[in-house]
């Protein structure tokens, strides 16, 4: 299959399951705002609601989600919601022509040949799911997979705790806040090297609908873009043929180097971000790529072991993970 265009095909429904998702406030502005770096959610839906995810109401309201409500009748009531997700796909899939892209936050099998068909249909199937409860089959169908804890937890850099504060202190002109989110918008996109300024607006206007460069004191994006450039070095812009094109700049290596002395603290530190933002229970290869991100030249063997399951092994025996398996023998951290 043909590698995803991100400018010919960029229309969502977006289809959550809360329970999967973990229903927490950030996870979820967290879950949105990587699909509209992708495109325009034209349809979103969320299955399993109650009272208890009465936290989520603003951010539902604001993006115009349909709900499903959680109603408890039986033994089966995970089970009909699921056929409901599947039966909503389908009928999007069958009478709206505008959307080409489907995200199912959901790491069941039992969605594989929703999938299936869906791609059947030419349409490109994004997957998002708590690792611990993600099936290497439903993984292996989508288009496209991301790990829930790798969307939530941004190693290496700051990361935005309150979602609504960020909102409100952009509105102010919060350039810090802005560039952080370029940054991030940019990352997405780290197969291209330069983007135009206009998607990047765009982009922005997406995230953030009342965005614009005059409450920051600009007349112009690109006077903002500048100025973003020249204070905090991150991005780098350029003209081409007229055109203003952005970029990320590439970084120095820093001095963030682990060893046998501190490499526990900078372990615990990155768990307890993880579990800070509800992730009790990871797989070690998310861990491992958080520690890269904000160590790139970690290697095991510098810290004296073998494998790097051999570090989640250590922990354990200081009580600071418990070493687990689920039930296709993979293994799992769960954090204490």
């Amino acid at each position: 299959m043909e590698r995803y265009d991100r400018h010919q095909r960029t229309n969502y429904a977006l289809f959550i399951d809360l329970e999967n998702c973990g229903g927490k406030v950030a996870t979820l502005n967290d879950v949105i705002e990587k699909v509209k770096m992708r495109g325009e959610i034209l349809l979103g839906k969320v299955y399993g609601y109650n009272e208890s995810y009465s936290s989520l109401k603003e951010i539902l309201l604001s993006n115009t989600f349909n709900v499903v409500p959680s109603l408890k009748w039986g033994y089966n009531q995970k089970n009909n919601l699921d056929i409901q997700l599947v039966i909503d796909a389908l009928e999007v899939a069958y009478k709206n022509e505008e959307i080409d892209c489907f995200c199912i936050v959901s790491g069941d099998s039992d969605y594989t040949p929703l999938v299936g068909k869906l791609k059947s249909m030419g349409k490109y199937v994004l997957g998002i799911s708590r690792s611990e409860v993600a099936s290497k089959v439903f993984i292996n169908a989508c288009n496209e997979f991301i790990f829930l804890e790798s969307v939530a937890v941004s190693a290496g850099r700051d990361r935005q705790k309150n979602m609504r504060r960020k909102e409100e202190s952009l509105v102010e002109g919060n350039s810090e806040e802005l560039n952080a989110l370029i940054e991030r918008i940019m990352r997405e996109r780290s197969g291209e090297e330069m983007i135009y300024a206009s998607e990047l607006k765009k982009t922005l206007s997406r995230l953030m609908p009342d965005f614009d460069e005059k409450s920051f004191g600009f007349a112009s994006f690109g006077k903002l873009l500048g100025m973003l450039a020249t204070k905090y070095k991150t991005i780098e812009t350029r003209y081409e043929n007229n055109i203003l094109m952005i970029s990320l700049r590439q970084k120095e290596k820093t001095g963030g180097v682990l060893n046998k002395n501190n490499w526990q603290e900078a372990f615990l530190k990155i768990l307890g971000e993880f579990k800070e933002d509800g992730f009790d229970r990871v797989n070690p290869s998310i861990v491992k790529a958080a520690v890269q991100s904000e160590y790139p030249d970690f290697d095991e063997k510098d810290l004296g072991f073998k494998r790097f399951s051999d570090i989640m092994k250590e922990l354990e025996k200081d009580k600071k993970v418990k070493v687990e398996f689920d039930e296709t023998h993979s293994m799992l951290l769960r954090i204490i």
